[in-house]
């Protein structure tokens, strides 16, 4: 067993240390000096956010960029009080979900693009707060670009709890491995609250079409999907004036269901360096909360753990600290002390999420 522990802290440093060089692959893009040409779409599902769509509005409102060149589209997916729109000086339109499948966010996606009239498609989520330079950026890399998807980076308005600086953390290292896998052109992840594609590329692509009874993954599906037929057509923007903001939850049972509903796609990746990537990451935080157990029992010395953490935290570290570099001004805090919480966190989320259930949005999948 110990020579399978080895084995799997090799593999780990080397995968992460291949992370780590994809991400500096991937050049920075800031250029805001054409003048802008695009016209975007901007959908919103949402479910019962009557405090954050305000927020999220109001960043909309302050945005560099012509209004006429750009509209929003929310769609309700039966929220209990309906969301009252302010008058706004964009184009703005509400519309109820029309529920398909077992996804109510693919549902709502696919609703709002019955009504599109931009060729390019933006989703982002009702807790964000985006980059007055968001759609600047982004037309900007579109006419230099010839592309039909882009990731972009997301990242978290933090306090200063330990709850909060964890998540932090943990979108880091998320973020880090998104960057770096599209470095090294074996992209596979990415966020649904910064994600753009042409109307025509999701047509092209049939939408959701196959994966449409898993509750989430309106992301990584299309995505994964879209990088096995097209892959000279999806890209990965790396730019501060695109970075959207989004809330933490405020207690551990709600980002336990998060990271569940976000683990529970893994099986169901299209990308086999996903798949990989994910059992890798598994069995090395399984692999500590192993060697913590028989040391505690007396049955593995007390040399081995600390130097199997110490690889771990050696190299998640420098994953983190680049990352967390481009995605926020903030130092980091509690690093120490989530990268000796997250092996167990993970653990238990990784082996729930292939049986269990989770709450989202006030609703049980």
């Amino acid at each position: 067993m110990i020579l399978f522990l080895f084995g799997i802290a090799i593999l780990y440093m080397l995968t992460i240390s291949l992370l780590i060089y994809g991400f500096t692959k991937i050049n920075q893009f800031e250029y805001i000096g054409l003048a802008p040409k695009t016209s975007f779409s901007i959908i919103v599902p949402f479910r019962n956010e009557e405090e954050n769509l305000p927020i999220l509005l109001e960043s909309i409102s302050k945005l560099n960029y012509p209004t006429d060149l750009f509209e929003v589209i929310l769609v309700d997916d039966a929220s209990d009080l309906r969301f009252k729109i302010n008058d706004l000086r964009f184009k703005i339109s509400l519309i109820e979900n029309i529920r398909k499948s077992n996804s109510p966010k693919k549902d709502a996606i696919t609703t709002a693009m019955e009504i599109v009239k931009t060729n390019w498609v933006i989703t982002t989520d009702a807790d964000c707060v985006v980059h007055k330079n968001w759609l600047l950026a982004l037309d900007n890399f579109i006419q230099l670009h010839h592309v039909s998807m882009i990731a972009g980076a997301v990242t978290y308005a933090c306090q200063n709890s330990f709850l909060h600086h964890f998540q932090q953390l943990d979108l880091a290292s998320l973020q880090g491995a998104t960057i770096g896998s599209f470095g090294i052109d074996k992209g596979f992840m990415c966020n649904g609250a910064n994600f753009a594609y042409t109307k025509s590329f999701f047509q092209k692509l049939n939408g959701f079409e196959g994966n449409n009874s898993i509750a989430s993954g309106d992301d990584v599906f299309l995505l994964q999907k879209a990088v096995i037929e097209y892959p000279e057509k999806v890209v990965y923007l790396k730019s501060k004036n695109t970075i959207v903001t989004t809330k933490p939850v405020d207690d551990w049972k709600s980002l336990f269901y998060q990271r569940m509903r976000w683990a529970s796609k893994t099986t169901s990746y299209q990308s086999l360096f996903g798949k990989r990537l994910g059992l890798i990451v598994f069995l090395m935080n399984f692999g500590f909360v192993y060697c913590f157990v028989m040391t505690f029992l007396g049955m593995l010395p007390y040399f081995f753990i600390g130097m199997y953490f110490l690889v771990k935290f050696g190299i998640d570290t420098v994953l983190i600290n680049q990352t967390n570099k481009f995605l926020t001004k903030h130092e980091i805090r509690f690093l120490l002390l989530s990268s000796l919480w997250y092996p167990f966190f993970s653990t238990v989320v990784a082996l729930y999420s292939l049986f269990g259930k989770y709450e989202w949005k006030g609703r049980r999948f």
